[in-house]
């Protein structure tokens, strides 16, 4: 597939964050003028990220500081798709999330019934501030039969020098404690992110395009969805690490801004 093919086919940008738009605090080349001229061809773009560490709100404030912000611009997140899957599947029910405190309130906000004593559904999201008591209160509520849920499935999170540990690794850990795995996952590359972002923004799969530097989320995720692919070079993979991975761009681009 050309890049004039795939801009004439696309409607709406889903795009990774760190490696994909950003690196740190820093825009990848000449992303804000990319951005502006996708906006002004007529794109719809949404930053889509698996880190449920933060908010929407704190995101659109970072990418508003950046630069890379503009008007009919969105945020969606890993804990986004679990609030509107439990709100679809677990309507009413005691949940414990294990996550920050802004991220928890978001739960809240979104209509989560939160109960940290005696939960019937137990979510994994990104908590920045996890401690040994909050891993004992959840291995507790797993080993209790609470359904087990997962923002995503990372096993760590792209940071200067070595990545921080993320929700994968933090699932292996309460595998090995409880015995227990997430019934279900519901950020890329799984299919409850797509359904939502579908459901979220009411463009179908086979005109939206999913852009970023993972193979084994951004790209895979694409490739179950139906969705238009580009594999960015800027962030975690290689021209070499592809290889490794079945899944399949449609584009492979040094950075987004090869695009235009």
């Amino acid at each position: 597939m050309t890049k004039e093919e795939l801009l004439r086919g696309t409607d709406l940008f889903l795009l990774d964050l760190d490696g994909t738009v950003y690196l740190g605090d820093a825009p990848i080349g000449g992303m804000r003028e990319t951005l502006m001229r996708l906006r002004g061809i007529g794109k719809r773009l949404v930053f889509l990220t698996n880190n449920s560490s933060k908010t929407p709100e704190e995101y659109e404030k970072k990418l508003a500081r950046l630069g890379l912000w503009g008007e009919g611009d969105a945020v969606y997140t890993s804990a986004m798709a679990a609030i509107s899957y439990l709100r679809a599947h677990h309507a009413g029910a005691r949940v414990h999330v294990r996550a920050t405190d802004a991220v928890r309130a978001q739960f809240a906000a979104g209509g989560i019934l939160l109960d940290d004593t005696a939960p019937e559904v137990c979510v994994l999201a990104y908590d920045t501030a996890l401690d040994f008591a909050k891993m004992k209160a959840f291995n507790e509520f797993l080993a209790g039969g609470a359904v087990y849920l997962a923002t995503h499935p990372d096993d760590v999170c792209p940071t200067a020098g070595v990545p921080m540990p993320d929700v994968g690794a933090f699932l292996a850990l309460f595998e090995r404690a409880s015995g227990r795995m997430p019934s279900v996952i519901c950020g890329k590359p799984y299919p409850v992110m797509a359904a939502c972002v579908a459901d979220a923004f009411g463009v179908p799969a086979a005109r939206t395009c999913m852009a970023g530097d993972r193979m084994h989320t951004d790209i895979r995720f694409a490739n179950a969805a139906g969705m238009k692919s580009i594999l960015v070079l800027s962030g975690e993979t290689t021209r070499a690490s592809m290889k490794r991975f079945p899944d399949r761009p449609d584009l492979v681009l040094a950075s987004l801004n090869e695009i235009l």
